[in-house]
């Protein structure tokens, strides 16, 4: 069992505060369990704080159980064969019944174990060629301004993938600071051009803006975390609160795991910390 701390807080995030900074740990380095829920009670009255528990520490991994050995088998023992009497003669002689072989029951071989199969690198979509129309260049225009001020010299290529919807690629060396941890300035800068654009009227646009295919890869690596920490809440029957995301990471969260047995998922709190909270379901019938 991993060592655990239980800290209380005005409310859920206020406590997970505390407990990391008396930690001195990450958020990703502990798992969060609500112990109780904040209650504001009426007029001051009947208030109750969050009270939460905090594991840290390395997880205790189940040691497989030992297979039997199997005892070993007596050997038979060696009959020995009756020395052959004296021929007898061919009409006195007695057709003996063959002995009868007895089957021996065929072993049943154990269905082999399922692979686990390995998450495939996602790859880029073939989006076409290039859109030049007047939502594009004025994409396009905005971007390479901000780029410029930024001291980057990535390369922005728009497309339209459907009606209404633009596909903006960055391109270039060393856009990982326009990704930024967890992708947040990217959030950031394909936010601030969607209202620059959608600002000059006429009809509003979506804006996806992508670099170095990051939007694959931090959703395939959501759809893993998602796995995982279920796993564990089924193991140890308690929830998990995950760290805070925005509204398209949480739906990535809650598409993930809406067919998973045994948990079920909602969110908690108020954005920008709005998180995630993977609860084991004690109605599922296992």
């Amino acid at each position: 069992m991993r060592d655990y701390i239980d800290v209380t807080g005005k409310n859920e995030d206020e406590a997970i505060s505390k407990a990391l900074a008396q930690l001195g740990l990450d958020r990703d380095d502990v798992s969060v369990e609500v112990l109780e829920r904040a209650k504001s009670g009426f007029l001051g009255l009947g208030a109750c704080p969050a009270k939460i528990r905090v594991y840290y520490g390395p997880e205790e991994e189940e040691a497989p159980a030992p297979e039997p050995v199997p005892a070993p088998r007596p050997e038979p023992a060696v009959r020995e064969e009756p020395r052959p009497a004296a021929p007898e003669k061919k009409e006195q002689r007695k057709e003996r019944a063959p002995r009868e072989k007895r089957e021996r029951p065929e072993k049943k071989e154990r269905p082999a174990e399922p692979r686990r199969e390995e998450p495939v690198p996602s790859q880029p979509v073939p989006l076409g060629e290039e859109v030049d129309d007047e939502k594009a260049a004025a994409i396009k225009t905005f971007l390479k301004g901000l780029l410029e001020h930024m001291d980057s010299a990535a390369e922005v290529k728009v497309y339209l993938p459907e009606k209404g919807r633009y596909k903006v690629i960055l391109e270039g060396q060393g856009l990982g600071a326009l990704i930024g941890r967890r992708g947040e300035t990217l959030d950031a800068i394909q936010q601030i051009t969607s209202y620059a654009v959608n600002r000059g009227g006429g009809p509003r646009v979506r804006i996806h803006l992508d670099a170095e295919n990051y939007r694959a890869k931090r959703e395939q690596s959501l759809q893993h975390l998602a796995r995982k920490v279920a796993g564990k809440v089924v193991r140890y029957r308690r929830s998990v609160t995950l760290e805070p995301m925005n509204a398209y990471e949480r739906h990535v969260i809650h598409t993930a795991l809406q067919d998973f047995e045994g948990v079920t998922t909602y969110s908690t709190g108020t954005d920008p910390n709005r998180r995630v909270v993977v609860a084991f379901d004690r109605g599922e019938k296992r």
